[in-house]
């Protein structure tokens, strides 16, 4: 064989100038943990949606003619923008909300204003009396809550709420916080109840109080005056100081009559009316809906808010006031980060151990140091590329941690083997290591990371979540190779010493290990000093290691590798040469294990799902009364459907019993109380939620919370005049139902009828896994109609304006000024008596005033139903359309057990049978678009990769044969995954398996490229192709079988 000396010459610079490299380490590694102290840490990405939302409030329009004159318009204009996915909306009464998704290759900055463009150009088409513009804005998940501080205590409600206001503020001084959104509490109000029937009788109007009010509540600054040669500001202060002074307040009519507003008005400082309501473990509680602001860190802010609240709780706040945090979101991001420290070292303590057996501890070492020298580098590249630890970044190391030694493995042990215990020189056996393998390990490295280059692209809201796997193993992936040909070579070089299998004598405790001991101590002292337990502790152990090693490790690692090692490989060269003697066997049996694989799917099938699941963290309970049902009676319901779910958690809150696999039970009416993937948006007074917290799958010592949302799902049936639904939280981005049957026409009375009676037709076939197909559609929503005759309204003077102006202030309020203390403004909101406002019948005869110019100007009173029919009715509570197209959808969610895509698949047999209308569209949505989506984007993924592998080899190797070979060991790969999902039996994750299967593609080539790279390099020495074959699996086996 002939001599040959190759080299990598930045490994050779590596080498020639060690003391620089050891500098650069020493920096990378120290940058490394500065820049992952200070990286913003989360649970998930902060994404965008692609989504911009209109939304338009005219009050006194019913969804009909909400969706004629406002919502279609919008439609219309926006439809055609570019880059336009859907439009879908919502028109409700008195209210308009327009989705406008956008494909995500859309910038979000853009896609907005193009809306606001287009908007602007509906305008002329949109009511001109609008109270405000239509508003436009966009979806950030980074806007959900990071966690919830909850606050009760036996107080009344206005000094429960000053206590809130107070923490309120502290939390938002903080620069981690956006905002602290406060739910639960009542809100100050300066209310002026009118008698109406006192006011009539005075000669009165609610414009008379008004114009009274506003014009005496004033502070004003009218101009400058000339003094002294000083200009001073003529200020005048005069707003109310008080109700008593409002009371207290002369108005007079038109007719100049004057009366105290007391003598026709109860005026009060109280609270407005109740919207919302929040317990939690069954007591009322405010609560402070917490929003991290962007780009910050989610421990540090989790963290920071304990602190202010333990300091109030010392220095501000009384000791019997309840302050509980629930939904803590930093807690599951805290213990993903430990595990990720844990892999690290865990992995790092397992590859030397391995890899010691193979070439001694301190090789194992210099290869083990690859995962944390990796990451240290990746970890300096995420704030230029704006990434923040989440979920999925961290996913991506804890997978990057297994492929990021290959490399090193590759280079030490082929050191390792040319170095053959001094035969050749150190430095010169390093840098022919390090030459003879970089062409092979780079394109091994770069085949590895082919698959991940798609994934980059995958477009939808599922591509944005997973984004950053990727490009974070990229980074981490490229970052090995760096740590593989610079770092681990000098390493080598100034360490790797030879090993005297011959020497028997003992083992003993030298004064060089006194010094070691030394140095390990105390850098262990000062990480326990510095409040680094872990690192102290891996310090410790790392020394015991080293002495186990010594006195123990060191007569099993010469036996493996002077006996048992070498007796494997030629076991292994034997069976090798049987295998190339007999290639038709050998064949038959690896197509045999092929479609022994495809046999065991057939059998076993696995279930299909999106996203892996597992048991829940948090159950979720969503109530729906009818629509116009009043927030206080939803609470109503909400407390016994609470108590219902108590009893099934054998939860008793009045006897003191527990469940200590429960953390909390949250209750919410109003204000986050609607799914988030139910695609609504806003507050709804018919809704309401609770919310069930586990505590962290450690507790749980073995119990299953799954077996609770069963419990939860059979103990909340049968609540009358109400729908009740049971969820779990999803373990990826927002989702809508897996169950979704979408019913789309012009029609609306024809989509009705057909979405009943679909859903009628689905429910007879009792299609098992369905827990309850809901209809989203909003039907009988109770309304009083007042039928205005025109003729006698024209002939009294009035006009219909006057009629809906002075019913809006009388039954719902309007705020005429605002109150001033020395914290806050609080509204003065005109209305009428709550006996009054409540009976339909005071309402209909409330008298109007006017003048009767048909009789000389005489001002004359006359009740609303003189010139009114009163009807009571049912009207829709909102229209739905999707790309201009009325639709309904039949909704529900899975049970527990069943697979989502074999339950859809059933109900899209049925659907197919059902004889739908004339002009009426039904088609599967939901989670199945997003599922198609997703496989195709996959399976294209996959053969772009196997494209770029392919056409990476043949630039390698020029050789299509070569190409081949190396290429059947991807179709190997997918055989033996789906042998191993049919023999164990888990379920098939469309994204994460997916995913997995792509990236296998790249990662399975690396050990054919290094053999056959040898084989081609044993010929080129003048071996004959058998022989170079046994000797390239003879040779390269070690590499091969640690990296696998």
């Amino acid at each position: 064989m002939k001599d040959s000396f190759k080299e990598f010459k930045p490994s050779s610079w590596a080498i020639n100038n060690r003391t620089a490299v050891y500098i650069l380490t020493i920096i990378i590694t120290l940058a490394g943990l500065m820049t992952y102290n200070s990286l913003p840490k989360e649970q998930f990405p902060e994404i965008k949606i692609p989504q911009i939302i209109v939304q338009t409030v005219y009050p006194g329009t019913s969804p009909e003619n909400m969706e004629n004159i406002v919502t279609k318009p919008i439609e219309k204009e926006v439809k055609g923008l570019s880059g336009v996915k859907k439009v879908t909306s919502n028109s409700f009464q008195d209210y308009s909300v327009v989705i406008v998704e956008f494909n995500t290759d859309v910038k979000i900055d853009k896609a907005k204003q193009d809306v606001k463009d287009a908007v602007d150009k509906a305008r002329t088409d949109l009511p001109q009396n609008l109270p405000n513009e239509p508003e436009v804005k966009d979806i950030d998940l980074s806007e959900l809550p990071i966690l919830y501080v909850n606050i009760s205590g036996d107080y009344d409600l206005k000094r429960l709420k000053e206590y809130a206001d107070d923490i309120q503020d502290r939390i938002e001084e903080l620069k981690e916080v956006k905002e602290a959104q406060m739910v639960g509490a009542l809100e100050r109000e300066i209310q002026i109840n009118v008698d109406m029937y006192k006011m009539a009788a005075a000669g009165f109007t609610f414009g008379d109080i008004e114009n009274a009010v506003a014009y005496e509540n004033i502070s004003s600054t009218p101009g400058l005056v000339s003094m002294n040669n000083q200009k001073r500001i003529l200020t005048i202060r005069n707003e109310f100081k008080n109700a008593e002074q409002i009371g207290n307040l002369i108005i007079k009519n038109q007719y100049g009559r004057a009366l105290y507003l007391r003598d026709i008005a109860d005026v009060k400082d109280s609270f407005e009316e109740q919207e919302s309501y929040a317990r939690l473990d069954g007591n009322n509680v405010i609560t402070l809906n917490v929003i991290k602001a962007k780009g910050e860190n989610l421990i540090a802010a989790s963290e920071n808010i304990e602190q202010v609240i333990e300091e109030m709780k010392e220095t501000e706040l009384p000791k019997d006031l309840k302050i509980v945090i629930t939904g803590d979101q930093s807690e599951k991001t805290s213990n993903t980060l430990h595990e990720l420290i844990n892999t690290i070292i865990i992995g790092f303590i397992l590859v030397t151990i391995i890899l010691m057996f193979f070439m001694g501890v301190t090789n194992a070492l210099f290869v083990a140091m690859a995962m944390p020298l990796s990451c240290a580098i990746a970890f300096l590249v995420m704030p230029g590329l704006d990434i923040t630890l989440n979920m999925i970044v961290l996913f991506s190391f804890l997978l990057a941690v297994g492929i990021v030694v290959d490399d090193a493995i590759v280079v030490i042990e082929n050191t390792h083997r040319i170095f053959d215990n001094g035969k050749v020189p150190i430095e010169k056996a390093a840098k022919t290591a390090t030459g003879e393998i970089f062409l092979p390990v780079l394109t091994g490295t770069i085949t590895t990371l082919m698959p991940f280059i798609p994934l980059a692209f995958w477009k939808g809201v599922i591509g944005e979540f997973m984004f950053f796997l990727p490009v974070t193993l990229i980074i981490t992936l490229l970052a090995s190779l760096f740590v593989a040909y610079i770092i681990n070579p000098v390493f080598a070089v100034s360490f790797m010493k030879p090993e005297d299998h011959n020497n028997t004598e003992k083992p003993r405790f030298r004064k060089s290990d006194r010094v070691v001991a030394v140095i390990f101590g105390a850098i262990a002292l000062l990480s326990y000093l510095g409040g680094g337990v872990g690192m102290g502790n891996f310090i410790i152990f790392l020394y015991l290691f080293v002495l186990l090693e010594k006195f123990v490790f060191s007569k099993w690692i010469k036996a493996f590798q002077t006996k048992l090692w070498p007796s494997f490989k030629e076991w292994y060269t034997k069976w090798l040469i049987r295998a190339l003697n007999h290639p038709g066997k050998t064949m038959l049996i690896a197509v045999g294990i092929m479609i022994l694989s495809i046999v065991i799917m057939m059998v076993r099938p696995p279930k299909v799902v999106f996203f892996p699941s597992a048991d829940p963290n948090f159950a979720y309970v969503y109530l729906n009364m009818p629509v116009g049902t009043d927030q206080a009676y939803t609470n109503e319901v909400l407390e016994k459907l609470e108590k219902r779910v108590t009893d099934a958690l054998d939860i008793d809150y009045k006897s003191g019993k527990t469940n200590p696999v429960v953390k909390s039970v949250i209750a919410n009416v109003t204000v986050g109380a609607v799914d988030p993937n139910s695609g609504e948006v806003g507050n709804f007074p018919n809704k309401g939620r609770i919310t069930v917290a586990f505590v962290e799958f450690a507790d749980r010592h073995g119990v299953s919370t799954a077996e609770y949302l069963d419990k939860i799902r059979s103990a909340v049936k049968g609540v009358p005049g109400a729908v009740v639904t049971v969820d779990k939280e999803q373990g990826g981005p927002p989702l809508p139902k897996p169950i979704v049957v979408d019913i789309v026409g012009d029609d609306l009375d024809s989509l009705i009828a057909t979405s009943e009676r679909l859903k009628k037709y689905l429910d007879d076939k009792r299609i098992a896994g369905v827990e309850e197909l809901r209809s989203d559609f909003q039907a009988n929503k109770p309304e009083i109609v007042f039928d205005l005759d025109r003729e006698r309204m024209n002939k009294e003077g009035i006009m219909t304006g006057q009629i809906v102006g002075a019913l809006r202030t009388a039954v719902f309020g309007k705020e005429i000024s605002r109150f001033r203390d020395a914290n806050d403004d609080y509204p003065i909101t005109l209305r009428v008596r709550k006996d009054q406002r409540e009976n339909i019948d005071a309402v209909k005869n409330m008298p109007m005033l006017f003048r009767d110019m048909g009789m000389g100007g005489v001002i004359r009173q006359v009740p609303i139903s003189s010139f009114a029919d009163i009807k009571y009715g049912k009207t829709y509570g909102g229209i739905k359309r999707k790309d201009l197209k009325r639709i309904i959808s039949l909704q529900s969610n899975v049970l527990t057990g069943y697979n989502a895509n074999e339950v859809v698949a059933a109900i899209g047999r049925e659907v197919a049978n059902f004889k739908a209308p004339v002009g009426i569209t039904i088609t599967m949505g939901g989670q199945q678009e997003d599922q198609a989506e997703t496989m195709g984007f996959l399976g294209g993924a996959m053969m772009v990769s196997i494209g770029l592998i392919f056409l990476l080899l043949i630039m390698q190797f020029n050789s299509l044969s070569r190409t081949v070979i190396i290429m059947t060991e991807i179709l190997f790969s997918i055989f033996g995954v789906f042998l191993g999902v049919g023999i164990f039996g888990n379920d098939f994750s469309i994204v994460m398996s997916g995913i997995g299967i792509v990236a296998l593609a790249g990662i399975v080539v690396r050990n054919g490229i290094l053999l056959i790279e040898f084989m081609d390099l044993m010929l080129k020495e003048g071996m004959e192709p058998y022989n170079a074959i046994v000797e390239a699996g003879r040779t390269r086996m070690t590499p091969v079988v640690l990296t696998a």
